[in-house]
């Protein structure tokens, strides 16, 4: 049986027009594929439904389930993907994402690969390029083949097959207090209850699990205002993947070195300092809080003794790690031992490896600049007034 597509639908007729243009354009191997378009329950729906019924699905099968009571987003969600029990897995879309051409053949590969392998707990379509934690540009190391893996489940398309969201879907009708595993980080333990992402990504931490990532993105997310979203943003656009004819090539989870935990540190980089992962605690980005480690390997200055000190020019980040580039941006720390660092965090230079071409002062004045035009824009609207 084909993998079914669903695409969870709620009050944005412009997102779902859009999502249903790209996966008409969008190549499949074969037909007979179910295209199943599941609309939350609203007050005014009229115009999401009309776009939904009126739209011509040429590969197969075409069911728009209009929700007889509204469900909110987490139940929504996890309703679409019990529907993996029925097909043996499927392809879950929200209305605000826009498909690559190639999105259903990667999922199939993906899909098939991963059912083999047992540390694999789902598919993303999406590639991250922003640590949603600290806001620093990211990007997976360069291993030589088409996917990394994340302790960190997607939203922004995803797939499962039937045995990987068994396994959740266990795991989560035990009611699990995701605060009481402290591996989350605490930006994911603060989103709300109408979360269902946080789960995932608390069920994969526990159980030592992974999603196996695009290192091209199979989907982008156009970020439309809605529910829970303010303003139409494009910070979580990425480019696409528009290969021809690609047979991807996947990594085994147990010997790939872009492996990456939750807060998108590298899990191999313990490799390279010599050390057994149980003794290092690994936080380039210097948001974890590492202290129940002997070893730290971090970007924050601490009053430790310095082990040995790395540089931050080569990205990704932790290829300064691997290559030894030395420098004063990266410490690795003995936390046995105190010891005052003489060291300062450069913010400049941490600002700038994130930009290519804008520097320290020139932010200074361009954020000057647009304070000034902000108050000026509030005084002609006190003054209007």
């Amino acid at each position: 049986m084909k993998i079914p597509i669903v695409v969870v639908a709620y009050n944005r007729p412009r997102s779902l027009s859009r999502l249903l243009q790209s996966l008409s354009e969008a190549k499949y191997s074969g037909q007979d594929i179910d295209l199943i378009i599941s609309i939350d329950r609203a007050d005014n729906n009229q115009d999401v439904l009309k776009i939904a019924n009126d739209f011509e699905w040429k590969h197969g099968s075409k069911k728009v389930v209009y929700q007889e009571i509204n469900l909110g987003l987490r139940k929504h969600i996890l309703k679409c993907g019990n529907l993996s029990l029925e097909y043996g897995s499927v392809i879950v879309l929200e209305d605000d994402l826009f498909v690559s051409p190639n999105f259903y053949l990667f999922a199939e590969q993906a899909l098939d690969f991963s059912s083999k392998q047992s540390k694999i707990g789902g598919i993303s379509l999406y590639n991250h390029q922003l640590n949603v934690h600290t806001r620093d540009n990211f990007k997976a190391l360069e291993d030589g083949y088409d996917n990394w893996y994340f302790q960190f489940a997607s939203s922004w398309g995803q797939a499962w097959t039937k045995n990987q969201w068994q396994a959740f879907m266990h795991w989560y009708d035990k009611n699990p207090d995701i605060d009481e595993i402290e591996e989350v980080p605490s930006y994911v333990r603060s989103w709300s209850p109408k979360s269902w992402l946080k789960y995932n990504i608390a069920y994969l931490i526990e159980k030592e699990l992974y999603f196996l990532y695009p290192k091209v993105a199979l989907t982008t997310n156009f970020s439309d205002a809605g529910t829970h979203v303010g303003n139409d943003s494009t910070i979580y656009q990425v480019p696409l993947d528009y290969a021809e004819e690609k047979k991807y090539s996947f990594s085994n989870p147990k010997e790939a070195l872009a492996v990456y935990d939750a807060f998108y540190e590298n899990k191999t980089l313990h490799i390279a300092l010599g050390l057994k992962e149980s003794e290092v605690c690994v936080d380039l980005f210097g948001y974890k809080n590492c202290l129940d480690k002997r070893y730290v390997l971090t970007s924050k200055i601490m009053d430790y003794e310095i082990v040995r000190s790395y540089g931050k020019s080569l990205k990704p980040h932790e290829d300064n790690i691997l290559r030894q580039i030395n420098g004063n941006d990266f410490f690795l720390y003995d936390t046995t031992i105190k010891e005052e660092n003489p060291n300062k965090l450069d913010w400049e230079r941490k600002f700038i490896y994130n930009y290519k071409r804008i520097g320290y002062k020139s932010t200074k004045k361009l954020f000057i600049r647009q304070t000034f035009e902000k108050i000026g824009n509030l005084r002609k609207k006190i003054i209007g007034n």
